[in-house]
């Protein structure tokens, strides 16, 4: 049977509070849930992955009217302006209220199981266009290391498009903490060989740096360039990112 709607019109609603919470990566980190927005995003996820929610936020009853809702999705009509400080991506659209999924420790000493990404991007909406780009093209798991943005921040799931839900994500260490760890590694540099010319393996990791940053110089690591004319001096990490993803995909 269909839960009863709950209904919140006070920015102090203690509710209302720990999910404005959520809009930065120390809120999701405390209170262990997310929102996820977006018009295709937010039907393709209640489809899917069901089980990941808990509750569906909107501003009037009347946007979620005829849905299919399982009965553990709380409906919650928010006042209209408690409603627009949550949606911050502007789509005037349900939002969903998920549990942060527990996260495993990444082995680094073990070997690689097919496509690896291990990665420090701190910008969430660059890693959200990465983790589309390693589901994409097949990578097996993600690590993120300690540097890096929070996987369920908004921006990174607006640019993540829902694959956050279908790719295993682990959590690493730090930089330092890479020493050691089992190869083949493989990292992006404008000094290293040609990318168009190696043979990629099937288990290998893929080790990204922070944009402007790049990988230390002390890791032990294969290193690749991308091939481009002189037009631009480089590539967005992300976007250079994908292109070995591809190449990987293309030979592996």
């Amino acid at each position: 049977m269909p839960r009863p709607p709950l209904l919140i019109d006070s920015p102090a609603n203690p509710r209302f509070k720990s999910w404005e919470s959520l809009l930065e990566g120390k809120g999701i980190r405390k209170a262990g849930q997310f929102l996820l927005a977006g018009l295709k995003t937010v039907p393709e996820a209640l489809t899917r992955w069901p089980d990941r929610f808990q509750a569906i936020l909107v501003p009037r009853l009347e946007w979620i009217e005829g849905w299919p809702l399982p009965d553990s999705i709380q409906p919650v009509q928010l006042a209209p302006e408690l409603f627009r400080v949550l949606d911050v991506s502007g789509t005037n659209y349900p939002l969903l209220l998920g549990t942060v999924p527990s996260m495993p420790v990444a082995d680094l000493k073990q070997p690689p199981r097919g496509l690896e990404v291990v990665c420090a991007l701190g910008d969430p909406a660059n890693l959200g266009a990465l983790l589309r780009s390693a589901a994409g093209f097949g990578a097996g798991a993600v690590v993120l290391l300690e540097e890096s943005a929070n996987p369920f921040h908004p921006k990174c799931l607006r640019a993540a498009a829902n694959a956050v839900f279908s790719l295993e994500i682990r959590r690493g260490p730090r930089w330092s903490g890479l020493a050691g760890a089992a190869g083949p590694l493989v990292a992006l540099d404008a000094g290293g060989e040609d990318l168009s010319r190696f043979d990629w393996p099937h288990d290998v990791r893929v080790v990204l740096g922070e944009e402007g940053q790049g990988v230390p110089p002390d890791l032990a690591a294969h290193r690749l360039t991308i091939p481009m004319t002189e037009a631009v001096e480089s590539l967005n990490a992300t976007v250079a990112a994908s292109v070995a993803l591809y190449a990987w995909y293309l030979r592996a």
